[in-house]
Order: structure tokens, then C-alpha cells, then sequence
């Protein structure tokens, strides 16, 4: 083809980074500056230019639907099919490699791929058969653990527990699941690229082969890599393979599940003769979101350093709003999505971008409220995730007995060794009374109907229904909730879960504490009528009513909801960073942290770069969240921005925010009881001097100046402040 119609389309940067000569190449592409782009173009100039074969060129990403895009790219500048070539995902490659390389890497020939559930239900059962207990060992944890090992090139061989009867346990789960993995002739995702790894370094010749074979790697978001990912591309490269890596050290936002930013700047070090590009010009953002994300990005130690430019406009300054609450919060985000559609605008350009997945409760209950049409991207909608779920269904049944599907979802989780034998036997007894399993359950503990063993595990369930049933009828809304997700065991069950996903799932349970508070005291959030005869009761059918509500299919019109971690990627025309307040973004886990810090700055970097036109940065002064009510300090992030540009929204109207401290001339409603100047005392933040005042009624909220705590914003309906 005409090496012309590969160069044209590319700017400076771009087109130096695509004819660099063979060799091991660094590319440092910033968000939005076209690296797929680079990627294809670089396969084509390979071939057109440097007379390289299409079957010699290896091409690596993280997803299905990255390389599926790859690909099509590649057919559409080359007009060749792309079917002969090596393009695809790691694990999808190492299956590939694995499939023609079956005897030699000790697998069958017909070796089947376990997806997570596939492996989660194989764990089960290998704990079961150890006689372990399950509740103590549960799957999901080994499940974590053992991938971890694997993610790093570990058998259980390589582990030494040091008398840490923990690890002894975990290893010694890792080695039986071993055995039935062989012996079922199965593998799971994790096993191909160590498998695959471990064919090569046991087999020389056959690595010698691909080494020969692929002479140009091209590895896409070399950021996210693992330690093994990047032994597997400095084996196959060897020293005479070239590899062309294009990552964001900036964007490396997955170290929770493995990923270590070090390898991009570990590159140069490893791989000979390095030529580093920086892709700098942005094609997405306006100027002032670029120039804040960069002041922000500049506050990380170790950069490979880039700064980020538009040729574009210079685009509106980017909104902060400090809300009373979370409702404040949500509310002041939906009306402003309502004001974008009433001008012309769609709602699918419309992104909520959060820190953890509990804040989509609020933000949902008001996009049902006001008929918004919304889609919670990459996840379940909050009453559908599997946690909330669960504490549902223990309601359900403490509410009503007789709820044979909430008896079923709940008798063994967590799990409290009743198996599915016993279950089918309480399900066969309650079928041939005609009576709900919950009273079939009693018939079988009087009438001893099934094992000694499994006897004394339905009578431990029984108690504990009633247990918790007796200490809940008194209780409000909110407590009974509490009190049911903990002494149900389903809190220590989920904390039990490593890393990000276990601490959402717990998350997500103690935020159903705060919907339960927020119906009973906000029953207009929620439509309804009547709560006080039986608030349990009204409650679970509304959540059933939420749960019920239809998300909005991919093809229609609806407002995006998604974490930051799921919003990588993507762009949009207007997106609302909420909850950036300290103990929630960055999070509270990575306060003692410094790299954990400089992880979560990566993924405010990251959410703030998905905007095209339009960004909003909110912080609550006040949110309950994970059960808790809490006065929140504004994000160090926020402070990180430069105050140039951010436009402070306040009720009424909007006003820039000053670079020294200064005051509109205001009044203050004479009811208040307070003036400008007046000195006041405040239970937790001590004295403090009265200097703005803004909004009416139970809305209303003062400015103060503490002497310890400095300046904070109050509601007035909480302050409870005293004159002095």
C-alpha cells in the first residue's frame, strides 16, 4: 500500500513514534492522544515500509473488545483481512500457543477453559473434599489468592508458609486444586499465560521458535501489565525481538488486582537500546480540562513526566459544587443533566462518575424519582448486586417466614454447613406437606428426618432467625437493617473477600443502612405514601419496585452512571465526578499509603480526562455513607486544581472562585438569631467568626472561620451553633 495514506493521517508525534526504526520502542501516550491509532498505523508502516510479514507481527491488549477494534482498524487501512494474524489478549494468545503446544505443556488434548464461576464452583468442591469448613475456608477467598500466586509465576511449590497456619491452609487448597485441574483435564484464566510461560522456559526449542517467528511485539497498555505479562514479553522478545510498548504511566489505575505501573518505567532498564515518544496532544478535552488535569497529575513522584495540549478551544471552567448532602448532591447533578436535555443535548453524553460503587444509591432513587432514563455501565444497578441481595432476602424472611425464595437464597449464606443434600431434603418436605420450606425445617430438627449432622446445622439456623427476629421488633428502619447484615454474618462474610471487590460488597451492605434511614426520613425521595404501620415491610417492596425498574438498553437515550475504574476509555461530553471528599476519594484505605495515594490522583486524573466539554466536580459537606453520618473535608484533590480553572457554583447563581479570600456583601435572615462577625462556638470545631450566608429555610447554610478547623460551610438545620 501507499506508505503515504499511513503517514498522512498522524500528526508530528504521532508519525515519528510509527516510522521509528525496528527496535525496542517506549511510547508514552497520553489520554486521548490516538494510541490505537499509532498501534495500527505501526502494524501497516511494518509491513508497507519495512517489507515485515503480517505473520511475524505479534499484537497484544487487555480486552476482547480492544482487539476485536484493533483488528477492524487494520483491515480498514490495509484492505486485507486480519483473520491470518496474531492479534488478541494475552489469555487469548497463551490459549492459542497452548492449543498447538498441548502434550508438551502437560495438558489434554481437549483441555477445557473454566470461566471465574466454572472455577469458583471447582474450589467449592476441592474444600469440601479436603473437609474443610467452608464457612472458615471460603471459596472465593482461595479463589483470589490463588490467582494472585499464579499472576506472579507461583506454584504452590514456590510458597513457604513459615508456620503461618493461614498460608498452610491456602497452599495447601492451592495444591489440591491443582490436582483436580489436571485430573479434570480443565484450566482456568490464569493458568494459560503461566502454563504458556512455563512451556517456553521447559522448552527451549519451541520458544526458540516464536522468538524466530514474531519479530516485532506490539504490546497496548503496557501500564496495566502484571509481573508475569511482563516476563512473558521479555522471554518471547529475547534479545534480538523488538518490542513496541504503548502505555500511560498516568493511567495505571489497576494495582488492586495486579497491575504494577513500575514495569512501563522498569522498560528502559530491561529491554536494549529504548526509544522513548511522548503522544501529548489530546484530541478529546478543552484546554482548561487538560491544563487542570496536569497540575493534578504533577502532584505524583516518579513520573515519566508528559504534559497534556489541545490545538482546540479553551472550553468553559470546570464547575465545583459544594453541596449540603448527598441528596444536595444528586439533585443539583440531575438538574443540571435536565437543563443539557432542554437545551438539545442527550443524555448518553451525560456520564456520573463515582469512587465506589456504594454512591449510586442516591444518585439513582432521584433519576427513578424524576423519570430520567439511566444505565449503570459495567455493573448492576444497587438493589440488583448480589450483597444487597442477600441482606434483602434475611428481611424478607424475618418479615415473612413463609418466603420459600428468600429461606433459599439465605440458609447457607454465608455458608454454615448446610449443603445441597439437606436443602433438597427441607425443599421435599414442605412439596409433600404442602407447608413453606421454613416450617418443613422445624418438622425435620423435631423429627430428626435427616443427619445428626445436618440436624444441628438447621436448629443453629432456626436460632439465629429467631434470635435476630426477636431483637429487630422494636428497632427502627435503619437499626433493623444493621442489626440483620452483621448478626447475620454476611458483613464478616463479605470482609473476607480481598481487595477492591470484597470491600465494595461491604460497602454496598452498609449503604443499604443509609437507604433505609433516607425512607424513612425522606419518604418524598421515594414516592411514598404510608410508612408507618409496618416500615419493613414498605421498604422491601420498594426496593423490589427499584429493583424491578428497567435500565435503560444500550441503544436508548439514557444517563450513564459508572465507577471510575469502569469509565477508563471512555469519553464524554459532560461528566460529574461526585464525592470528592477525603475518606471517600481519595479513599480512606489509602491514607497511610503513599503509593496507594498516588493511585487514587491516577484515577481522579483519569475520571477528569473522560470529559470532552463540560466537567463538575461535587464534595458533600455532609453524607451519610457506609452506615455512617460524617462532616467530610473537600478532596486534597480539588485543592491540587488551580483555582484559574474552577467556577464555584453557590444557590442563585454562580461565583468564581477567589484566589484570596474575599465576601459578596450578603445578609443574614434576622430568625437566624446571627449577623456577619458574629462569634459562635461549635461542639466539634470550636469558636469560629460568622462570614457568609446563603439559601432560605431548611436549606439554608453559614460560612464560618474556625480558629482550629479553619473555614467550613454548615446547614444551618444541623450546625447547632452557639453565640458567643
Amino acid at each position: 500500500m501507499d506508505v503515504s495514506s499511513i503517514l498522512d493521517p498522524l500528526n508530528d508525534a504521532q508519525r515519528q513514534a510509527v516510522c521509528a526504526p525496528a527496535g525496542n520502542v517506549l511510547v508514552l501516550a497520553g489520554a486521548g492522544s490516538g494510541k490505537t491509532r499509532v498501534l495500527v498505523h505501526r502494524i501497516a508502516w511494518l509491513m508497507a515500509a519495512e517489507n515485515s510479514s503480517p505473520y511475524g507481527i505479534l499484537a497484544v491488549t487487555f480486552t476482547n473488545k480492544a482487539a476485536g477494534e484493533m483488528r477492524g482498524r487494520i483491515e480498514q487501512l490495509l484492505g486485507i483481512p486480519s483473520s491470518g494474524m496474531w492479534v488478541g489478549t494475552f489469555h487469548g494468545i497463551a490459549h492459542r500457543l497452548l492449543r498447538a503446544h498441548w502434550k508438551e505443556a502437560g495438558l489434554a488434548q481437549n483441555f477445557q477453559v473454566m470461566d471465574s464461576e466454572d472455577q469458583l464452583r471447582a474450589l467449592k468442591r476441592v474444600i469440601r473434599e479436603m473437609g474443610l469448613d467452608d464457612a472458615q475456608w471460603p471459596a472465593r477467598e482461595a479463589q483470589l489468592f490463588i490467582n494472585g500466586r499464579k499472576d506472579e509465576g507461583l506454584r504452590p511449590k514456590h510458597l513457604d508458609h513459615q508456620h503461618d497456619p493461614y498460608l498452610k491452609h491456602m497452599i495447601a487448597i492451592y495444591e489440591e486444586y491443582e490436582r483436580y485441574c489436571q485430573r479434570s483435564g480443565v484450566v482456568d484464566f490464569a493458568e494459560l499465560l503461566l502454563r504458556n510461560h512455563e512451556l517456553w522456559l521447559q522448552h527451549p526449542e519451541i520458544l526458540h521458535h516464536y522468538q524466530q517467528r514474531f519479530k516485532h511485539l506490539l504490546i497496548d497498555e503496557f501500564q496495566d501489565t502484571n509481573t508475569l505479562q511482563y516476563a512473558w514479553v521479555r522471554l518471547l522478545a529475547g534479545k534480538s525481538g523488538a518490542v513496541f510498548a504503548v502505555g500511560d504511566d498516568d493511567q495505571s489505575i489497576y494495582g488492586w488486582r495486579g497491575a504494577r505501573v513500575e514495569n512501563i518505567t522498569q522498560f528502559s532498564r530491561d529491554f536494549a537500546n529504548v526509544s522513548v515518544f511522548r503522544l501529548e496532544q489530546n484530541y478529546r478535552s478543552t484546554a482548561t480540562i487538560l491544563n487542570a488535569a496536569n497540575a493534578l497529575i504533577a502532584n505524583n513522584t516518579g513520573r515519566m513526566g508528559k504534559n497534556l495540549w489541545t490545538a482546540g478551544k479553551e472550553g468553559e471552567p470546570i464547575t465545583m459544587y459544594s453541596a449540603f448532602n448527598e441528596l444536595d448532591e444528586a439533585q443539583f447533578i440531575i438538574d443540571r443533566i435536565s437543563e443539557w436535555v432542554e437545551t438539545g443535548g442527550s443524555r448518553s453524553d451525560c456520564a456520573l462518575l463515582y469512587r465506589s460503587n456504594a454512591q449510586s444509591r442516591v444518585l439513582e432513587e432521584i433519576l427513578i424519582r424524576t423519570g430520567m432514563p439511566y444505565r449503570v455501565y459495567g455493573g448492576l444497578r444497587f438493589f440488583e448486586r448480589q450483597e444487597i441481595k442477600d441482606a434483602l432476602a434475611y428481611l424478607r424472611m424475618l418479615s415473612h417466614p413463609d418466603d420459600d425464595a428468600a429461606f433459599e437464597r439465605i440458609i447457607n449464606t454465608p455458608p454454615r454447613g448446610i449443603g445441597t443434600r439437606t436443602v433438597d431434603a427441607v425443599r421435599e418436605a414442605a412439596r409433600g406437606s404442602g407447608v413453606s420450606m421454613w416450617q418443613a425445617l422445624h418438622h425435620l430438627i423435631e423429627h430428626k428426618e435427616v443427619a445428626a449432622r445436618a440436624v444441628e446445622s438447621l436448629r443453629q439456623f432456626a436460632n439465629l432467625a429467631a434470635k435476630m427476629r426477636q431483637a429487630i421488633a422494636e428497632l427502627p428502619l435503619h437499626e433493623q437493617i444493621e442489626h440483620v447484615i452483621h448478626d447475620s454474618g454476611l458483613i464478616a462474610h463479605y470482609q473476607k473477600e480481598k481487595g477492591e471487590r470484597g470491600a465494595g460488597r461491604v460497602e454496598n451492605l452498609e449503604e443499604l443502612i443509609n437507604a433505609g434511614r433516607t425512607f424513612v426520613d425522606e419518604p418524598e425521595l421515594t414516592d411514598e405514601v404510608d410508612t408507618a404501620t409496618d416500615p419493613l415491610a414498605a421498604f422491601l417492596s420498594h426496593a423490589a419496585l427499584e429493583a424491578g425498574e428497567r435500565q435503560g438498553n444500550e441503544w436508548e437515550d439514557c444517563v450513564q452512571l459508572m465507577t471510575l475504574h469502569s469509565a477508563k476509555g471512555l469519553e464524554f461530553k459532560q461528566v460529574f465526578l461526585c464525592g470528592l471528599e477525603e475518606g471517600l476519594f481519595p479513599h480512606k484505605l489509602s491514607s497511610n499509603d503513599p503509593d496507594k495515594l498516588e493511585e487514587e490522583r491516577r484515577l481522579c486524573y483519569v475520571g477528569m480526562t473522560r470529559a470532552r466539554e463540560n466537567l463538575t466536580l461535587s464534595h458533600a459537606e455532609k453524607r451519610r455513607l457506609y452506615g455512617e453520618e460524617t462532616f467530610a473535608r473537600p478532596s486534597r484533590f480539588i485543592r491540587e486544581i488551580p483555582t484559574e480553572f474552577l467556577q464555584e457554583v453557590r444557590l442563585g447563581g454562580s461565583v468564581s472562585i477567589p484566589v484570596t479570600s474575599q465576601h459578596a456583601a450578603v445578609s443574614v435572615p434576622k430568625e437566624s438569631g446571627m449577623h456577619l462577625g458574629q462569634r459562635v462556638l461549635h461542639a466539634k470545631f470550636g469558636e469560629g467568626v460568622v462570614l457568609n450566608y446563603e439559601g432560605e429555610g431548611r436549606h439554608a447554610r453559614v460560612q464560618v472561620n474556625f480558629a482550629q478547623a479553619g473555614s467550613k460551610w454548615l446547614v444551618m438545620e444541623y450546625a447547632n451553633l452557639k453565640q458567643l
